[in-house]
């Protein structure tokens, strides 16, 4: 905390430039163990050298915003910004095509159909079925959506992220953490009512943060066979979800 002191000290005697200098060369190294954390979860299409860009540039921007007196280390309020600006590099590369997205819709729109009339899970050959596709072409859509990144819950903050970015945010309205926690529990439900091969998939790769080849390796089936259960799994959620969302 010395140098975090020292550099409240310089924003009022004319050094915050030296001393935001000084913050950014000490915690670089803490941008590239973000950055390799996220590529692990990422496919091999994204640059490790766009995330450490972008991680760079949110480093910078937190030594410009960072305020000691609201109790948290700068390494902590530092992190939360290196991987935002990471996200949101992700973000704006979305480069799955247009027609890829529609597929995705309309999988999540047949799988709540198919679940609202059966009153139980959606099977894959049935969704193929009502969509006119064959099963093989089903399972390419699916890791295409997981490649592509088309939809995903990694930019959903930790715990820890939302105790801590809450420091330097506005406080929320008493109804938005209402909202937030019944989101949250419906999240979870929704979860808890996957197909158990599902609901393995989820756990490994976000509570136990195993990359798709690691949980491969834990289920026993390819990382190709991982892309596509994960995919469908939060095709399912998203379904599930859909009140939520409209």
């Amino acid at each position: 905390m010395k140098e975090v002191a020292k550099y409240k000290q310089a924003a009022h005697s004319g050094l915050n430039e030296v001393n935001q200098d000084e913050l950014v060369r000490k915690h670089a190294p803490l941008v590239k163990r973000i950055a390799y954390h996220l590529m692990s979860r990422l496919p091999p299409t994204v640059q490790i050298d766009d995330l450490v860009q972008s991680g760079m540039i949110g480093l910078l921007e937190a030594s410009r915003n960072y305020d000691a007196a609201q109790g948290a280390s700068f390494e902590t309020y530092a992190g939360i910004r290196i991987r935002g600006a990471m996200l949101d590099e992700i973000r704006k590369g979305d480069w799955a095509p247009r027609s890829l997205h529609r597929k995705v819709r309309e999988i999540s729109k047949v799988v709540a159909e198919i679940e609202a009339e059966c009153g139980r899970d959606a099977r894959d050959a049935e969704v193929a079925a009502r969509l006119g596709m064959e099963l093989n072409q089903y399972y390419q859509t699916l890791q295409d959506a997981s490649s592509h990144k088309v939809f995903s819950f990694e930019d959903l903050p930790s715990k820890d992220e939302v105790l801590s970015e809450g420091l330097f945010e506005r406080i929320p309205e008493p109804s938005e953490n209402v909202e937030k926690e019944m989101f949250k529990k419906a999240l979870a439900q929704a979860i808890a009512s996957l197909p158990e091969r599902e609901r393995l998939v989820m756990s490994l790769y976000y509570k136990e943060e195993l990359n798709l080849r690691e949980t491969g390796e834990v289920m026993g089936v390819s990382e190709s066979r991982v892309c596509q259960i994960h995919s469908q799994a939060l095709i399912r959620l998203k379904a599930r979800m859909v009140d939520w969302y409209s």
